[in-house]
């Protein structure tokens, strides 16, 4: 049952407790990553499949999580595209020259996984072969994050430039909405035929759209990119953040599971979107800063919120914080496996 876990509540099938994992469970907050990160660059140890994958299964020598996720960044297709960028350690991803016309569109180049970023699922393979009790989930960026930071040239509060081309030429916003999602289906392909065993859309900023932006230009391509996905037989999950105000449309995504922030309970997201739709979430990253009996009394919190443990994928509403002591993610951890089998047995 471990190793299908985490696939079987994504399904919506019986499992013999939660299964849990955690977004950026590798990376900031563990130390042979921190050692790794002060002699490499970022980009460096994302496109080295070794030290990608070797990210990618120190919390799986830590934790008794139910899957590793692929050490990458959303941003790393973006040279498939033609567009130059580097990652700023303190800001994110940072477009020189951001896209803001029809021009800059049109002249981005045609996207080929397997030529522009091989490594990721070599990376993938490389942690299959080390692996064999847990799963990986691969990953891509939602469209509208991903055009977001293309349209901005970098992290945004406000995205007016986003908005700006949004509503001066839909036309030209839906163009580039289109390339992302062919590129993200690319991707993603890539890496099922790699080995991952589910896959993930981090949507992240997509909460600063409107329901009627949302259903008119992004629900499409969503729908397109998991429709396209669905023949390849992986669970697959969307997440975003800050948008309880697109539940009724993100249900409809086609998605095989809804990514929950901390913002919104689970019950009353179940309640909204339905009992078929697999949960994933959504403790506040900010209460593993906090005593282990803090940890277990929000933890409880959220699992009481799906009494009978269906569906459910125990995770965070966001990512790891990098000041989270790694003792706090392991009881986290095995507190939630714990408690799961008691629910079942209720």
């Amino acid at each position: 049952m471990r190793r299908d876990r985490l696939i079987r509540a994504l399904r919506g099938e019986e499992t013999d407790t939660t299964p849990i994992w955690l977004m950026r469970q590798a990376g900031r907050h563990l130390p042979r990553y921190r050692a790794m990160r002060a002699a490499h660059p970022i980009l460096e140890i994302a496109r080295d499949p070794e030290m990608a994958a070797e990210v990618t299964l120190e919390p799986l020598q830590r934790y008794d999580v139910d899957a590793g996720v692929v050490f990458a960044d959303i941003s790393l297709p973006f040279a498939g595209l033609g567009v130059p960028f580097s990652i700023d350690p303190g800001r994110g991803p940072v477009i020189p020259h951001p896209l803001r016309s029809r021009a800059d569109v049109e002249a981005l180049t045609e996207f080929d996984a397997r030529a522009s970023v091989p490594f990721v699922g070599h990376a993938i393979e490389r942690f299959l072969e080390r692996e064999s009790e847990r799963p990986i989930i691969g990953f891509a960026g939602g469209p509208f994050t991903l055009a977001s930071y293309l349209i901005e040239g970098g992290p945004s509060r406000e995205y007016a430039e986003t908005k700006r081309l949004l509503y001066a030429d839909p036309g030209t916003f839906d163009r580039l909405i289109e390339r992302l999602e062919r590129m993200t289906v690319d991707y993603l392909r890539m890496q099922s035929d790699s080995g991952a065993a589910a896959l993930q859309l981090f949507d992240t900023w997509v909460g600063a759209v409107s329901p009627a932006v949302f259903e008119r230009h992004l629900l499409p391509a969503l729908q397109r990119i998991f429709a396209a996905l669905r023949p390849l037989h992986r669970p697959t999950i969307y997440f975003s953040t800050g948008s309880a105000h697109l539940l009724d449309l993100l249900r409809r995504t086609g998605a095989d599971a809804l990514g929950v922030d901390w913002r919104e309970p689970l019950g009353r997201v179940r309640s909204r979107v339905g009992p078929d739709l697999a949960l994933q979430g959504n403790l506040d990253p900010g209460v593993l800063l906090a005593s282990p009996e803090a940890v277990r009394q929000e933890a409880q919190r959220v699992l009481d919120e799906i009494p009978d443990g269906r569906a459910h994928v125990f995770n965070l509403g966001h990512g790891v914080l990098p000041e989270t002591d790694p003792e706090r993610v392991r009881e986290l951890v095995d507190y939630v496996h714990a408690a799961g089998r008691q629910q079942r047995k209720r």
